[in-house]
Formats: C-alpha cells, structure tokens, sequence
C-alpha cells in the first residue's frame, strides 16, 4: 500500500504541509463562509483534491465577488431541477449567474405565471433544506451524449465543444448568453445532485462549475424575480425559450437590502418618471428604440446641452456638422464595415440608372445610416493641407446616430436605435497626446460634476486579441499611455480586458449614481489606426509630413442615456438649472392672480422658468399638483404678501418661508438656478 506523499501549499498566501490529496474541504473546515477555492489562479470545487507541490490556494468566501457568482450558480441549479419536478416536460436551456442573480432559460409549453414563480420558490425551499450535494464528473462526448439525450439544447452545446477548437468555440458561444458556463476549454463535466442520505442522483446538469458543496448552504437567501421570453443562443434566428430570472445572497438580511434597492429603482425609473413628469414617450408608429422628447423634456435636453455647448467652447473645442448617412467606402476604409457590421442599419441601395429593358446603365451604391461620427471628422481633417500650430485640433459635434440593437435589449433612453452623441475627436501629436488625454479627462470629471455626480472611478479597456487593428506596438504604447493617465489622476483604475473597440484602447470614466449604482458615463480613446487608414497627415515644424493621433471623446456617451442616468439620479427632482419649470406661481384666491403675475413675470425677465397656476383645481390640490410636478420653486401670494410686496417660498421638502421680499424672491431663484446649485 502506498504512502500518503506530503506535500506543500501556499495557502491564503502561508506555506502549509499536507497530505496529498487533502481537500479545500479539509483545508478550511474552521471557516463556514468558505464555499469555493481558487487553485492557481482557476476556481475549484472545495472538495477538490489537492495534489500538486507548491500550489498556490486561495479561499473564496461566500460574500465575495466570486463567492457569490457560485452561490447563485448553484442556485440556478436548484431552480432547474424545481421546473423538471414542476413541469417534467421543461427541456433544459442554459442557467448562468449575472449581476446580483441568475436566470435559467426552458423550452416548455406555456409560459410560466407568477403563480408558478411562488410554487417553484416552495419547491427550493424543499431541495434546499434537502441538503443535496453538489458532485462533479468528468465525461467523455459520448457519455454526455447518451446522459443528456432527452435534452436537445445540452446535445447542441456538446456538439459544439466536439466539432470546434478552443478558440472556435469562444467565438461560437460569444452570442450565447451564458454558454460558457456549460462547456467552454476543458473537461467536459457533468454536475450531479446528490441525496445526502441514499447517495441517489437525483438531478443532474451539463456545466462547467464550480458549485457550492451543498444545497443548504443557499438557505432561504433566494427570490424568483421574472420570467420572460429569450431567444436560444440569445439569435432571433432561434427558437424563442422562457427564462427565469431569481436573485440569491447569502443572507435573508442582504436579500431584504437588494430587495429595497430593486423596488427604489423601480420608483426611479426614468420610463416611469418621463411619463409622469411628461418628458419623453416611444411611439410605437416609430419603431423600437426611437424615442422623442416632449416640450418639457426638450428644455432639460437643451439646458443639457447648451452648457456643453459653453463648456467645450471655454475648453477651446470647434464645431462642426455631418450627415446621417454616407457612402459604404467611408466605412470600409475605417474598418467599421468589416468589424461592427452586425451593429449598422441595412443599407440603402440608390442611383442605380436601368434602361427601358430594365438593363443597368448606371451602377447604384450601398448608403448607410451612421452609425458613428469619428470617419466623417476624419474627412473634415482631411480637406486640406494642415499644419502642426494648429494641432491640437479639437472638433465636437452633436451628432445622431444609429445603431442596429436587437429589439431585446433596448430599453427606454438608455439602449436606443437611434441617439445623439456629443462626439469629439481630438487631432494631435504624438508629444502632445499624453497631455491632451489628462487634460480631456479632467475636463470630462469636471463637466460630469457640474451635472451632479459625484463618485467616479476608471475602466481601462484593452486589446480583444481576436478583434484588432493595427501592431502590437502602436496596441501597447497607447494601452501604456492611457494606464499613465489614468493612475495620475488619482482615482481607481480597473482593468477591461478584451474590451477595446477594434481600432484602440480606452479609458471609460463609472460613475455611481445617488443610490450606489454604476454606469458608464464619457470615453476616452486612443486611436493610432484610423488616422493611418484615412492616411491623414499634417507638416510638422521641419517641414516633414507626419500622422496624428487621433483620440475619440464621448462625454455623455449619448444625451438620451445621459438624461436616463440624470432622471434616476435625481428621481426626476432635476436641480433648478435643469428643470423644465423652474418656479410655480400659486395665489391663494383669484383676487392675487395679477400680483403674482408681475412677480412671475419679473422672474422671466431674468431668465427663469417661471409660470402661474390659475386652474379651476383648489389651492391645496395646486400644491400637491406642483409637489408631484418636482418643481423646485413655488412661490404663494395672499393679501398680506400682497400688502407686503413679498411671497412666501414652499420648497420640494416640504418646507416653507414666508414674507420674502419679491426682489429678494427673484434674487435668491437666479442665483440658485445659475450657480447650478443642486
């Protein structure tokens, strides 16, 4: 009989001698939040056996980033096998964790109701409290094959892994949500779940893993939020399943937390407040993706954008105006044709001449609704001859756009087909890029603050290695410069990997919102290539022609998100430089209506957006009207503010001021509204 080897780990970054084979299990049996190891660098069961000398060991907890991407895996697992105890006839799509959840997607009869939901929720109680293990196999195709055979999607995705090479495969489940957590590079494996007391299999899936060690330890942590229609592999071109979307935390009080979130969210949503606030609507005469603002909107767009307009101006920014649509040799010769095709319109296909015989006389050609700016301000730069004393050259532009999104995932303002960037390209030396770029995003900080947020930190997007423009070298000087630019100014960088555009790197400015969520807000990009494509040139100062650099800005990424993201910010009470009516003149009686005019009308004089309601409605109902409007301001007028020349201020907390002198009144809204105090 052999002798057990010792051997030694580095675990939790500590030298620890052991017993080949010894578990994570074994391992970390003194600390219950640990539910996963990390094992060079690579997630592992906790009942891994541990047999390589040196290997570096990490434990995972549950509350982790990673910990908690296990926990609702496993808990994806569990709802699975409800559903086949549920309905038995459900076949199995596929089941991944996803920010704050999971969702598993099913090929059954009838969509499921919000009745199901609650069963389904009862029937986990069940295999949770069940204690069933989590047990990993390794198969061969065939054995898979032959386990999986009364479940066509699994058969697909196997078949997939069996006829592709790695990278093959990468690119196959690129579309499909979620598909690597089935097969991927690897073993192919199957996950049973096992009766702790007969050893039974009782439910099994096709998955990669890891998984918690048991059922118990999801406890009553879990909630089934929605279902809704998916298409297979996420392609319209396939079946349409039904998925369940549920979200698990690892404990009720951390579930209770979310919850609270999701339903301020949902107050917040700027779908709901546009169409209480009367902002913005998607008229379905449109199409998908198309929204238009209304008057009221279209005031908080402009003040949105006439400060920028201002801002780019000080900041030494020129404007400049381009078509919607143009040739398809404009995109070919960028790249855009070749790599972001699937995101383009069709094209339209015009100037074909035929003969009466319906022979071509004159070929037609492919035009194309644009959907970026950055090609066309290219041929701006290259209109004539330029020289290095007018670099750098900083054009910006308020520009529409149109993008092809799968009607899936449009939603409201913030994924629309068609949207204005405020879009600028900026032209400048080699020497000067780096500069350019610190100054560019103090710039984009600075503006974005003025709008009222406030937490940023970075994302440095780098190379995809399958989908790029351009050498290594230009790829690694400018992901070097951005990194530069981005520690110097002081806050977090987080590194994107794979997540460039094709042409260059970039440096994406998060921003959290009022109620701790993040979006994307401005770019940065840093473009070697397309100025070489379009083969731009300027002399430079001994008389030689060189290429620019090219670094492509977004700040709002486009006004409609911009204004999604600022609705919710603010929950539609926008700060009083932004909002559509800025002051509500209410008079106690009929008989004060031409006082306050002339103090409505003193305040329009100064610029302010100012009106006076004088509806049939009561006067407390005019103050509830206001309140549930988010007017900032409403001015009250009775006979001894009359008498007195004054007002009373009522403010959106509720709070209220009486007998301000009217001049005062007046004084006090404008410096508010342009301080763009918030």
């Amino acid at each position: 009989m052999a002798v057990p080897q010792d051997i030694t780990l580095i675990v939790d970054g500590e030298e620890r001698k052991v017993t080949a084979g010894t578990t994570g299990t074994e391992l970390f049996a003194d600390q219950r939040d640990v539910v996963v190891i990390r094992v060079n660098g690579e997630l592992k069961d906790l009942n891994t056996e541990l047999v390589e000398d040196g290997a570096q060991v990490e434990s995972v907890e549950i509350g982790s980033p990673d910990g908690l991407n296990v926990l609702r895996h496993s808990a994806a697992h569990v709802m699975a096998q409800a559903v086949q105890q549920l309905r038995p006839d459900a076949k199995l799509g596929i089941g991944p964790y996803v920010t704050d959840g999971f969702y598993f997607d099913f090929d059954v009869n009838d969509p499921f109701t919000p009745e199901d939901l609650k069963k389904l929720e009862k029937m986990m109680l069940k295999i949770v409290n069940s204690n069933q293990l989590f047990r990993r196999r390794v198969v061969t195709g065939d054995e898979a094959r032959a386990e999986m055979a009364d479940e066509p999607y699994k058969l697909e995705l196997i078949g997939l892994k069996g006829e592709s090479a790695e990278a093959e495969l990468d690119a196959e489940l690129d579309g499909a949500e979620g598909a690597s957590v089935e097969v991927g590079a690897g073993d192919l494996t199957i996950y049973d779940n096992v009766d702790r007391k007969s050893g039974d299999v009782v439910w099994k899936d096709l998955c990669r893993g890891p998984h918690l060690p048991n059922t118990k330890i999801i406890s009553n942590a879990y909630a089934l939020t929605r279902s809704a229609a998916a298409y297979w592999r996420g392609s319209e071109k396939n079946k349409q399943l039904q998925r369940i979307y549920g979200t698990a935390w690892p404990t009720k009080d951390d579930l209770k937390a979310y919850q609270e979130r999701i339903a301020e969210a949902e107050r917040r949503d700027h779908r709901r407040i546009g169409a209480e606030l009367d902002l913005f609507s998607f008229p379905e005469e449109l199409g998908s993706g198309l929204p238009v603002f209304h008057p009221k909107g279209g005031i908080i767009r402009k003040a949105m954008e006439d400060y920028s307009r201002q801002r780019h101006v000080e900041a030494g920014y020129e404007f400049v105006y381009t078509p919607h649509i143009t040739k398809a040799k404009l995109y070919e010769v960028s790249g855009h044709l070749d790599w972001y095709r699937d995101g383009m319109f069709p094209p339209m296909h015009v100037d074909e001449v035929t003969d009466d015989d319906g022979n071509e006389v004159k070929p037609g050609q492919d035009y194309y609704l644009k959907p970026m700016n950055c090609p066309m301000h290219c041929l701006i730069f290259q209109s004539r001859g330029r020289s290095y004393r007018e670099l750098p050259l900083r054009m910006f532009e308020f520009g529409s756009v149109y993008r092809y999104e799968k009607s899936g995932v449009i939603h409201g303002l913030t994924r629309v087909r068609g949207m204005t960037q405020d879009d600028a390209h900026i032209f400048c030396t080699r020497q000067q890029m780096k500069e350019e770029l610190s100054t560019t995003l103090d710039f984009v900080l600075g503006l974005l603050r003025d709008y009222g947020l406030e937490d940023f930190y970075l994302e440095l997007s780098t190379k995809d290695p399958d989908k790029y423009v351009g050498s290594d070298e230009i790829w690694d000087e400018a992901t070097n410069t951005l990194s530069e630019v981005g520690h110097a100014s002081g806050l977090e960088l987080v590194p994107d990997p794979g997540g460039a555009a094709f042409y260059g790197p970039k440096i994406s400015v998060q921003a959290r919102d009022a109620i701790g969520r993040t979006w994307q807000m401005s770019t940065i990009q840093l473009d070697f290539n397309t100025p070489a494509r379009f083969e731009l040139e300027y002399q430079s100062d001994d008389g030689s022609r060189q290429q620019p650099v090219m670094i492509h800005r977004a700040l709002f990424g486009s006004v409609e998100r911009f204004l999604a993201v600022l609705t919710e910010h603010y929950a539609g009470a926008f700060p009083a430089w932004l909002a559509p009516v800025q002051v509500v003149g209410i008079p106690v009686a009929d008989a004060f209506n031409d006082y306050m005019f002339d103090v409505i009308d003193k305040l329009r004089a100064a610029g302010i957006r100012a009106e006076v309601d004088i509806s049939s409605d009561r006067f407390p109902k005019k103050i509830r009207t206001a309140s549930k409007d988010k007017v900032p301001f409403v001015l009250i007028a009775g006979g001894e503010d009359s008498d007195a020349g004054a007002v009373s201020f009522r403010f959106r907390d509720g709070s209220q001021e009486n007998g301000v002198p009217v001049d005062d009144a007046v004084q006090r809204i404008v410096e508010t509204v342009t301080s763009r105090e918030r």
